[in-house]
Parts: C-alpha cells; sequence; structure tokens
C-alpha cells in the first residue's frame, strides 16, 4: 500500500511535460484531496467495521490534473454524468474525470484489511 501511495504521489511530482527542466524530486504539497474510511462499496458506503474497513481518497485541482494527463487517453463511451466536456481517463484502480463545470477529479482507494486497492470513488 505504501508503495502504491508514493507512485500515485510521484506521478503528480512529475507529470508536468513543460516543468522536467525545473524538477527538483521534492515532493510536492496536495492541497486539495479528502479521505473516508468506509465499509461496504464505493456506491454503497456504510460506516467501517472491524472486519470491512476501506479508504478511499479524492484529488483535486492541479494534483489531479497532473495525474490526468499521465493517464490518458480519454476512456471512449464512458461517463458519469451528462454534461458536455466531460472526461474520464483510468489505469488499473485509478480513474479520473474533467467537468468543465468542476475541474479534475482523481480517485483512488485501498482495503485497509488486505492493503489491495480499489477505485475509491464511483460516479
Amino acid at each position: 500500500m505504501k508503495n502504491f501511495l508514493a507512485m500515485v504521489f510521484l506521478l503528480a511530482s512529475t507529470a508536468n511535460a513543460e516543468d522536467r527542466n525545473k524538477w527538483t524530486g521534492a515532493n510536492k504539497p496536495l492541497k486539495e484531496a479528502s479521505y473516508l474510511i468506509y465499509a461496504g462499496e464505493s456506491g454503497d458506503r456504510r460506516p467501517p467495521t472491524n472486519t470491512d474497513r476501506k479508504l478511499a481518497i479524492a484529488i483535486r485541482g492541479q494534483a489531479a490534473k497532473e495525474i490526468f494527463d499521465s493517464i490518458g487517453p480519454d476512456a471512449k463511451g464512458v461517463s458519469c454524468s451528462a454534461e458536455d466536456g466531460e472526461r474520464m481517463r483510468s489505469k488499473g484502480e485509478l480513474w479520473c474525470s474533467y467537468m468543465p463545470s468542476d475541474g479534475y477529479m482523481c480517485f483512488l482507494g485501498f482495503d485497509l484489511r488486505t492493503g489491495k486497492p480499489h477505485s475509491g470513488g464511483s460516479c
């Protein structure tokens, strides 16, 4: 699980091609993120229990844009809304969206009992 989080934060810090010459290897602050510990499934969340605890992480803003740009191309025929201009991208259990009205957002998650990754969000 630590390796996966490190990979996500590394992706966020290295994705911007224009800044490659300025790359320092230093972590960037993650300013717009939230998390939830819950039981159940992403679309049917309940309070966590002793046997079912999952972590969902939502990242917004510049970090989400850098991750979105790193995991292209756009998914075809997939949408979560009827908004014109919506775009979706995913790699494994990491998925991101762009909506003109709401900007960039990425979701990832982990089963805290097994350490296995999961999507961390749903439409």
